[in-house]
């Protein structure tokens, strides 16, 4: 395999410094001295029950902008370093794998209401006197609305790596670590990195929640856009949501332009097929540091440290040693495996009977799995009427790298935009022309999980290989034939991806979509999201566990039965 280095953007080729180092200084300094003031407010002291002041002025919405992507950015870390974790594990793992993949769509069932009312109280105990505390439940409430869409990617992408680079590995030897390195996460890194944008832009939908949380008739607003936009719902100011609007945009264009695009035109190096032309996308940020010193100097010292980790965790046989053969798994681990899989499924359904029949009754469970077929008939509808319209959008930009340039800012911004400022729209026009709010309160649960199917889609459609577009550019396919032989296998799996991750985050909007205030107007439709949502503004804890409870049986359900056998599918058959 290839030197690691030869990812870098530019190897070093002046010994020493240069202008555009001293160019790149005072944004550098900017950054530094912002996250150090950002840090500093984050723990400051701060005891429960005391107000943290907040206001509507536009003039605040700098300082506001900077908290709430401050946490967004350390929730996206830590869930980069989680899909890491997860997806190396289980997708090399089988019997990690049935306890992982269950656990993920569990995971991503929990709306996160049932995450804040779980750790807020734990946080804040870690930190005593310290806003500290308040600040971790909000990002790890943002970590769950990003991590699960990032570690289904990475997972999808290690299972799928072309069986050319898996033998590729074995004749160099490589020991797992390396295969992660040098092989696995390389050639998950396009369709990664449009996860994490999607990820990041996901959490916006979130941060309202996060940042204002509401549990038990106790409020606690931490500055940020959050809090500002959830006062501004309240207040009934559209002069304030207007001015959250134009805040997120600056931010989104900044950490686009300073982050997300000099890493997907760096990464552009990493596909498996490029086409003959140039695909990257343009970068000047990217551009600049190809031209520094002093910054690459800092970049190649951490590259030489990750490659002194190869030598550490390498294999100590050659190719030719028995022990380089790989043994299977012995059929009685498996069984014993399985055994206690089956046994704790058993002990868990069992506490979960003693806590319906004690706590709540049959006859609310038999309501609440009414509440959850309503909202799984809106969830699969709504799935399906976005594949139809973004599938073939995501495919045309995904094959136009330039136009994926020119709209990578948009569609950023149309993913992170939240759904809660389009409440007061709904509001208005349910309310106004008495719609059926069973009905045109649905669409608010796909405004912000869409995205996630244009963007796996635009990954995926970037990543199809040369000689296949050659292949049906010679063979003259057009119309349905293309689609169906050509276009559609090819993205399928990053289609399911997408649909997975679509679904999951459709359950947990439906908590905000289907139970909808502006002001002191209040509109419902019927379905599990309402009913968690109502439960929760009680605090009737039983029932926010039988709802959420529920949720995550039909969202496994449907990951099992629907989603995972698409997978398969993909897997075994849409593999090029």
């Amino acid at each position: 395999m290839a030197n690691f280095k030869q990812y870098l953007p530019r190897q070093i080729v002046d010994s020493g410094g240069n202008r555009w180092d001293l160019l790149l200084l005072p944004l550098v300094l900017a950054v530094i001295i912002l996250l150090a003031f950002g840090a500093k407010q984050m723990a400051r002291p701060y005891h429960v029950g005391e107000t943290i002041p907040l206001s509507l002025d536009a003039w605040m919405l700098p300082y506001y902008l900077l908290r709430t992507t401050l946490r967004m950015f350390i929730a996206l870390g830590a869930s980069l370093l989680f899909s890491c974790a997860f997806a190396a594990l289980a997708a090399k793992n089988k019997a990690a794998e049935k306890i992982m993949l269950p656990l993920l769509d569990i995971l991503q069932s929990i709306p996160i209401l049932g995450f804040l009312s779980i750790t807020v109280t734990g946080f804040i105990a870690l930190f005593p006197g310290n806003l500290l505390g308040v600040e971790c439940a909000a990002i790890f409430a943002i970590f769950t609305s990003q991590a699960w869409n990032m570690a289904f990617s990475l997972y999808q992408s290690i299972k799928t790596v072309p069986g050319e680079l898996v033998e590729a590995a074995h004749v160099f030897q490589l020991s797992s670590w390396q295969r992660f390195w040098r092989l696995e996460l390389p050639y998950a890194m396009p369709g990664l990195l449009w996860n994490m944008m999607m990820s990041m832009s996901g959490g916006w939908f979130f941060v309202v929640a996060s940042e204002a949380i509401s549990v038990s008739n106790q409020n606690i607003k931490l500055p940020g856009m959050g809090s500002y936009i959830a006062m501004a719902i309240e207040a009934r100011n559209l002069g304030a949501i207007a001015w959250a609007i134009g805040g997120m945009l600056v931010g989104i264009l900044l950490y686009d332009q300073l982050f997300f695009r000099p890493l997907l035109a760096w990464a552009d190096k990493f596909r498996f097929e490029t086409s003959g032309g140039d695909t990257a996308q343009p970068s000047w940020l990217l551009t600049w540091l190809r031209r520094t010193d002093r910054i690459q100097a800092v970049g190649l010292k951490a590259i030489a440290l990750l490659e002194r980790s190869f030598t550490v965790f390498r294999r100590e046989y050659d190719g030719t040693s028995i022990r380089a053969r790989p043994s299977p798994p012995s059929a009685n681990a498996m069984r014993i495996w399985d055994a206690v899989i089956a046994a704790l499924v058993l002990f868990a359904a069992w506490r979960l009977l003693t806590f319906i029949h004690g706590e709540v009754g049959w006859h609310e469970v038999g309501n609440v799995l009414l509440l959850g077929s309503y909202t799984l008939i809106r969830v699969m509808v709504l799935i399906a009427l976005s594949a139809l319209l973004w599938v073939p959008i995501g495919v045309w930009v995904g094959m136009n790298p330039r136009w994926a340039g020119r709209l990578q800012a948009i569609a950023q911004f149309m993913a992170a935009f939240p759904a809660n400022l389009m409440f007061p729209i709904a509001v208005i026009l349910i309310h106004h022309w008495h719609l059926n709010t069973e009905i045109w309160l649905s669409p608010l649960m796909v405004l912000g999980t869409q995205w996630y199917i244009l963007f796996n889609v635009i990954a995926g459609a970037s990543s199809i290989p040369t000689e296949l577009r050659y292949a049906a550019q010679n063979l003259g396919l057009s119309g349905w034939l293309k689609w169906r032989r050509y276009l559609l296998p090819a993205v399928f799996p990053s289609f399911v991806t997408g649909a997975i991750t679509a679904s999951g985050g459709s359950w947990n909007a439906s908590i905000v979509a289907e139970y909808v205030t502006w002001g002191d107007t209040t509109l419902q439709a019927h379905g599990i999201g309402s009913y968690i949502a109502q439960m929760t503004a009680q605090g009737d804890f039983p029932r926010i566990a039988l709802g959420i409870g529920v949720m995550c049986i039909f969202v496994m359900g449907l990951n099992n039965f629907v989603w995972r056998k698409l997978y398969e599918l993909a897997e075994n058959r849409m593999h090029f």
